[in-house]
């Protein structure tokens, strides 16, 4: 993955992103949620200037960004699909959706629309177990969502 070179205002929002946590390694999770949300994914750079202003390695940072699934490293799309995989929602056509989240956006999982728009990911489980098959769409979460109904929440998103 190439290289990017993060702007001084980027670096000086990571900065106050750990101040706000104290610059506490123990808030190492809290901090990349922060630094995901204003900056959409979390590459090699980003996790350096957290590293160093949290007081811990890179290889830690590293470690905690690819652990855990609602991190990422690739830049999502404007609206991040992710469709969740646990077992509830398997069972009862998480499968489905998935695919037709795939044939209707023309893109595979983990990459992004070509307008940037829209980007689809899996979650193993997003703890709502009872609406399965559970779908979010950024901050938004789908409940029972069946095939039919992806035609339906994309038009939502496309304004």
């Amino acid at each position: 993955m190439a290289k990017i070179k993060l702007a001084k205002d980027k670096i000086e929002k990571l900065v106050d992103i750990c101040k706000s946590f104290n610059n506490e390694g123990s808030e190492l999770i809290n901090v990349l949620h922060q630094a995901q949300h204003n900056f959409g994914y979390l590459p090699a750079e980003v996790q350096e200037v957290v590293a160093r202003e949290l007081n811990v390695s890179v290889a830690h940072v590293y470690g905690v960004v690819t652990f855990y699934s609602f991190f990422t490293m690739v830049p999502m799309g404007e609206f991040p699909i992710s469709v969740c995989m646990g077992t509830a929602c398997y069972v009862r056509g998480a499968e489905k959706v998935l695919e037709e989240f795939k044939k209707q956006l023309k893109v595979p999982i983990g990459e992004t629309t070509a307008d940037g728009k829209f980007s689809i990911s899996c979650l193993r489980c997003v703890g709502a177990c009872g609406l399965a098959p559970v779908v979010t769409i950024g901050e938004r979460t789908y409940g029972r969502v069946a095939a039919g109904d992806v035609a339906d929440i994309l038009k939502e998103y496309q304004n």
